[in-house]
């Protein structure tokens, strides 16, 4: 029964039986219509540029809709400058134009292509309503291109009409504006939504501008991955987490997302690091960019690593220790050094440490802060916690995010669902109740809402849970016995680097296992996927990201160049339309001049996923499922003021 006020607030918005009918008939058809494509993207780390062509291609959506138009009339180059032209449109069309020897050559091409991207516009929108349409439009130009988007050629009356419209766009100088709105336009009805499946931050040098991309999309959802919780993590009052962050920037050479995209000083810490640390091998900045550094700057970056390491070391035993229900205790690792002979006992062995930094460490209490480094931590939490970019960003974040996603009948993790040997779903205690599966992950997200509300608490259970979630052998966004961080700058010997992974990374295999998953979510098993991050898919050793007889799509191919020479490739991303799912290699993207200058593209074959039997339509979606309950409460309203 729906709620009598409701229907009384319905009635203001819809004040006469006419408008009621009027709606429920509109969205009935729209229910009808073919449900629109989604993007999956994952894995992302920092990398602009390339996420920026992927978006801007559609993964390859744009140039598939200009094959299936203008293959007829254009030749593969022609098709690809087009294509290319849609991707960048102000800078193809400086390129194209300073070809041109005569005005009239010009002004035959603005007619050929402003007629071909209205074709192209006309084709993109053929399933969306005219409304949907019409946003998706350069406001400028919306009534002008509605004219001629609608225009019917049979209509002779009308012919110079068109004609003297087109040409006073040429001769008024706006056919280049006309020509970018028309392109950004194409992007957006190419894909209706986009679904991000973690890891915006860390190693790439620009997730703050992935974030400002975001924050502008038409319409999109984030499922956190690892890294973003550390994000929001530093933000809620996670000083554990906020030194983790300053530490992966400096080992990635991105110190200055830190200091120039979020204003955050970082002056006291690095005079911290010039009076405890030197020159320390393991602490160089890693290089995965063409960017020459000079001694100087990779001096300062190594001792600001090593002083925000140990900080982040330290910050580490007091949650440990107040937290015990987290099982943590086998990381107290510096408690665990014989800092006299420079050796650590781990797991029952003894191993030889190298490249140490231990000169704010006092070997008695080797977990307390120097009272420098406390106030350090404090400053940079302050800085963070007020940086209105960031703030922004994070508030975003949480908007828009969360642990896992069940959309259209799938199931969108980053991360894992933790499992036990035997498949059975891993359980955790917690403040003296026991989760396990998807009320894990509830309880999870639970803590980091929580935590993220009460940015003031700095050592409560929340904000100890978003580390947990970073770093803990049950976090379903970590997924590993251990953090082996300390050990990968200490330690020599590889066999303690190793990060032993949740069964599920194999299980996941195994579509009975991923049926159970589903199920596990009242999703269908025998419609619903998987859809994963998180672990790069290495298909440079014949690894194959579609998994247990198509149940389970990991599309983390290795966004982040770090990754790239043990993937072999530059990403997998995922479009799902009305005919079903198709999933895209991405090769590796070196400029944006390469595609401009060379009309090439990062894509390799499409793969089938599955075809669907029959067109999937927008009423079996989720916004299908939310039109109909708005259809049921316009049918009540109908009943309870109009039919008495």
């Amino acid at each position: 029964m729906v709620d009598i006020k409701y229907l009384d607030l319905l009635a203001q918005k819809y004040g006469s039986e006419e408008k009621v009918a009027t709606e429920i008939i509109n969205l009935e058809a729209i229910l009808d219509l073919p449900k629109g494509t989604e993007h999956f993207v994952s894995d992302l780390h920092g990398e602009y540029h390339a996420f920026q062509h992927v978006l801007r291609n559609g993964s390859g959506n744009v140039k598939m809709k200009v094959k299936d138009l203008f293959e007829a009339e254009m030749n593969e180059w022609e098709i690809n400058e087009f294509a290319t032209l849609i991707y960048y449109p102000e800078e193809k069309m400086k390129l194209v134009k300073s070809h041109f020897t005569s005005k009239e050559e010009l002004r035959e091409w603005y007619l050929e292509t402003i007629g071909r991207m209205l074709k192209l516009v006309a084709y993109a929108s053929s399933k969306y309503t005219r409304s949907k349409v019409r946003k998706a439009l350069p406001e400028q130009f919306t009534y002008i291109i509605e004219e001629l988007l609608y225009k019917k050629d049979e209509l002779e009356d009308k012919k110079d009409y068109y004609e003297k419209m087109l040409d006073r766009i040429i001769s008024l100088g706006q056919a280049d504006k006309l020509i970018v709105g028309l392109a950004y336009t194409t992007q957006r009805l190419v894909v209706d939504h986009l679904h991000v499946v973690g890891d915006i931050y860390d190693r790439g040098p620009d997730p703050h501008k992935i974030m400002d991309t975001l924050i502008n999309h038409h319409s999109v959802d984030i499922q956190w991955g690892n890294h973003d919780v550390l994000w929001l993590g530093a933000y809620a009052g996670s000083k554990v987490c906020l030194a983790n962050i300053i530490r992966i920037c400096a080992r990635y050479n991105n110190l200055d997302i830190i200091e120039d995209a979020y204003g955050i000083n970082l002056r006291p810490l690095l005079n911290l690091a010039e009076k405890y640390y030197g020159d320390n091998p393991s602490f160089r900045p890693k290089r995965i960019s063409d960017e020459i550094l000079t001694e100087q700057e990779q001096m300062q970056i190594t001792k600001i690593h090593q002083a925000i390491s140990i900080i982040q070391f330290k910050l580490e035993s007091p949650i440990i220790k107040r937290r015990p229900c987290l099982h943590m205790e086998n990381r107290l690792l510096l408690e665990k050094v014989d800092y006299e002979n420079s050796e650590v006992t781990l797991h029952g062995k003894t191993y030889a440490l190298k490249d140490t930094c231990f000169a704010t460490v006092d070997p008695e209490k080797p977990a307390e802060l120097l009272e420098e480094e406390k106030q350090v931590i404090d400053k940079l939490l302050f800085s963070i916690q007020h940086s209105e970019k960031l703030t922004r960003h994070m508030n975003f974040l949480m908007k828009k995010g969360g642990l896992y996603l069940k959309y259209n009948g799938n199931l969108l993790i980053h991360g894992c669902i933790p499992l036990d040997e035997d498949g059975s779903m891993k359980a955790m205690e917690i403040e003296d109740k026991t989760y396990a599966g998807r009320e894990l992950l509830d309880v999870f997200e639970r803590y980091v809402r929580h935590a993220f509300a009460r940015p003031e608490e700095t050592d409560d259970f929340a904000t100890d849970m978003i580390w947990y979630l970073w770093t803990g052998e049950n976090s379903s966004l970590f997924g590993k016995r251990e953090m082996t961080t300390f050990e990968r700058y200490f330690i020599a010997e590889k066999e303690t680097h190793k990060e032993r992974k949740n069964p599920y990374y194999f299980m996941r295999e195994n579509e009975d296992m991923c049926r159970k998953m589903l199920e596990e979510f009242d999703l269908n098993p025998d419609e619903g996927r998987i859809i994963n991050g998180h672990t790069p898919v290495k298909e440079i050793d014949g690894e194959d990201p579609i998994k247990a007889n198509g149940k389970m799509i990991v599309i983390d191919g290795g966004f982040s160049k770090a990754y790239q020479s043990t993937t072999g490739i530059a990403g997998y991303t995922l479009l799902y339309n009305s005919y079903g799912m198709q999933l895209v290699a991405h090769q590796l993207f070196n400029s944006k001049e390469d595609v401009l200058t060379k009309e090439t593209d990062v894509l390799s074959v499409k793969r089938l996923v599955n075809e669907e039997l029959e067109r999937k339509k927008v009423k079996q979606t989720n916004i299908g499922k939310r039109l109909l309950q708005e259809i049921d409460n316009l049918n009540s309203l109908r009943e309870h003021r109009y039919m008495k």
